[in-house]
């Protein structure tokens, strides 16, 4: 049984749904309710797949390419905390993808379910908390049930976007996206630690 309190709270800080609402409404600025909506569902559910995608198979191309669990899991850890550092310290997520948004025109794909859903934290974070040698298949099955509810709650908080974004603002949202930066990287450091520790037990 997982600690579904922690694995819920890991993918709430890698996929981080309330700094996904100003890049949603950057997005969809110039688009009608209907067209909105439909771009939040694609959008999820693109997400979605990508991330089930490394859930399941991630570990398997590693092995593939013979390249060693904990060795990811180091590697995994050193980008999960550089990229909580820059959530803490540099642009905040919704800062940096606004303007990526603003920069391209994109609507559902780019950047809205890459990477400002799927992104690189939320693919790393799919393989190290799936990992065969240390959950079997029904604690993996509750991982990824996890991960599909911060995924629901993140379609509900796009849906609602302009309520939302009016409450909390740009800088409630870059508030909140550099707390969970700070939970993030103490997970990275949690990865780190425990890949060195099983990479020398080998």
């Amino acid at each position: 049984m997982i600690d579904f309190l922690a694995v819920f709270i890991v993918f709430f800080a890698v996929i981080d749904p309330i700094g996904t609402v100003p890049v949603f409404i950057a997005v969809t600025k110039n688009f009608d309710e209907v067209g909105k909506r439909k771009i939040a569902i694609i959008a999820s559910f693109v997400a979605a797949l990508i991330l089930l995608f490394f859930a399941v198979v991630g570990e398997l191309l590693l092995t593939a390419m013979g390249i060693p669990l904990p060795a990811f899991q180091i590697a995994g850890g050193v980008v999960l905390f550089i990229f909580a550092i820059t959530m803490i310290f540099g642009e905040s997520k919704p800062e940096e993808e606004v303007r990526i948004a603003e920069a391209h025109h994109e609507t559902a794909i780019f950047p809205l379910a890459v990477p400002s859903i799927a992104g690189p934290g939320a693919m790393l974070a799919c393989v190290l908390m799936t990992e065969n040698s240390r959950f079997n298949t029904w604690e993996q099955i509750q991982t990824v049930s996890m991960m599909l509810a911060v995924l629901l709650i993140n379609l509900i908080l796009m849906l609602i976007a302009s309520k939302v974004h009016r409450i909390i603002g740009n800088a409630g949202a870059s508030v909140i996206s550099r707390v969970m930066g700070l939970i993030l990287a103490s997970v990275a450091v949690t990865n780190l630690l425990s890949g060195i520790t099983t990479y020398f037990k080998l």
